[in-house]
């Protein structure tokens, strides 16, 4: 199909959601699902006695899939009503049963319902993304959960950690983004039939005032589409705080997959870890030497999005008058179909990347090894008040030696001659060979390996037990 390059595309579509994700928010899958909440309408109240045949619902499914879009959108120009136009079509290809297409509802029943089961579906397919990005992480904390990596604190060096022990800071963060997510899935219920305002007085008019009949049409109706429970009360709308509470999921899954693509930036600046750089990958149109993390760039980039975007349905909940207005839907259809679409989009480039991150040990070594005379003093201070030192004397002595060390450094270039000072100083009692030893930096990870054992074993292999192992693999468009 030839591409319109006249008009707007968004970049969503054409560039970084996946085929997945954009058909959830497409129009056959919206319109499709309408009709399919029209059929078990229909079906419930069949059940239920109303004068509907088995025909008339045979017609409806035979015409379930082919929406007859031409008809519909000829007739929306005429009425200026999009589910009144989508019932007329519908009952131009099922005329046996267009007489009770749509019996007793409002239009909510369509558009609400519609609207939960997209937010069913497309936070399952969120999870299993992001299941699989700790998949991918999971797999490479326990590669390097050894290795010793200079920590930060005000992007300053710090007490070492592990590559490993770091890979789990960012899987944890991802981890309660599910466990929120999840909650938010388990706490989700369908709108199913209430009415007009909300108090169901149409369906208690078709079913002659039986209030049991009501309340089973709306059980039925939710238990075809897979729900257990409805909204117990609702105006004409579900609540609108469901949209925020969602997309405030997604802008947690977007800050955390933002702290992982800036750490991954500022590691490869530091040269000690690459995000995957394709062979033929041109990074820059004028330095062709460079290596720039531009997928780790695009995770910041659209999580910003994302977490602004969140501030739309909070406010679209704050602003409603009585049973509804119609001022939610216009930021509705944009807001949330977009944050879910860029929340496919972060986990696409996440999944890419954590599939295949590089590190450089030996570059994470030497900057360790750069370090790790400063951080050492104390153990070679403890051992040397072991051999008879005075502890008060030895570490003044270490402060000068280290603010020399420091200064001759950052002034002179130099490099860190510490260990040198130290081992020429007679106030302490060690040979060079001792002091040395205690500039292995594995000595100073504290429980770090161990860590990344346990938090695997207890918190992410249980969760991702939950989630089968699809080895879903992210080709990048651009």
């Amino acid at each position: 199909m030839e591409r319109n390059r006249d008009g707007y595309l968004s970049p969503l579509s054409t560039r970084y959601a996946s085929k997945e994700m954009q058909y959830l928010f497409s129009d056959n899958h919206k319109f499709r699902t309408w009709r399919r909440l029209w059929i078990a309408l229909a079906k419930a109240e069949r059940q239920l006695g109303l004068p509907i045949t088995e025909e008339q619902i045979a017609q409806l499914e035979a015409h379930a899939e082919d929406v007859n879009y031409d008809v519909a959108e000829a007739r929306e120009k005429q009425v200026r009503h999009d589910v009144m136009s989508h019932v007329y079509a519908y009952g131009q290809q099922c005329p046996d049963a267009e007489a009770i297409i749509h019996l007793g509802a409002t239009s909510c029943y369509v558009g609400d319902n519609t609207d939960i089961l997209i937010l069913r579906d497309a936070s399952r397919l969120v999870l299993r993304k992001c299941a699989q990005v700790l998949r991918n992480l999971s797999a490479f904390a326990e590669q390097y959960k050894d290795l010793p990596c200079l920590a930060y604190t005000h992007l300053q060096p710090a007490q070492l950690t592990t590559v490993g022990k770091r890979a789990a800071l960012w899987m944890n963060e991802l981890l309660m983004d599910i466990e929120n997510l999840e909650f938010q899935l388990d706490s989700l219920r369908l709108r199913s039939v209430k009415g007009a305002t909300g108090t169901q007085a149409s369906f208690l008019e078709l079913f002659e005032g039986r209030e049991d009949k009501v309340k089973e049409l709306e059980k039925l109706v939710a238990e075809s589409l897979g729900f257990e429970k409805c909204v117990a009360v609702s105006g004409q709308t579900y609540s609108r705080k469901v949209d925020a509470y969602f997309l405030n999921a997604l802008s947690g899954v977007a800050q955390s997959a933002c702290k992982f693509a800036t750490d991954l930036r500022l590691l490869q600046a530091f040269e000690e870890m690459e995000e995957p750089f394709e062979k033929n990958q041109i990074g820059s149109s004028a330095m062709p030497y460079k290596r720039n993390p531009m997928r780790s760039e695009r995770i910041c980039a659209l999580a910003r999005f994302v977490i602004q975007d969140a501030v739309n349905p909070a406010m679209t909940a704050a602003t409603q008058w009585f049973e509804r207005t119609l001022d939610d839907s216009a930021n509705k259809r944009l807001s949330v179909s977009e944050a879910f679409l860029a929340v496919d989009a972060i986990l696409e480039i996440f999944i890419n990347v954590t599939g295949g991150l590089v590190v450089y040990d030996r570059v994470v070594r030497r900057r360790v090894m750069e370090k790790l005379p400063f951080m050492a003093t104390e153990n070679i201070m403890m051992e040397a008040v072991r051999r008879g030192g005075n502890r008060q004397e030895l570490h003044e002595a270490l402060r000068q030696h280290s603010h020399a060390a420091a200064r001759a450094v950052k002034l002179e270039g130099a490099p860190n001659d510490l260990i040198d000072r130290i081992a020429a100083d007679p106030l302490f009692p060690l040979t060079r060979e001792e002091i040395d030893a205690q500039l292995a930096p594995e000595k100073y990870v504290g429980r770090a390996p161990s860590q990344v054992t346990e938090f695997l074993r207890e918190e992410i292999a249980p969760l991702l037990a939950r989630y089968p192992d699809e080895s879903l693999h992210a080709e990048l468009n651009v």
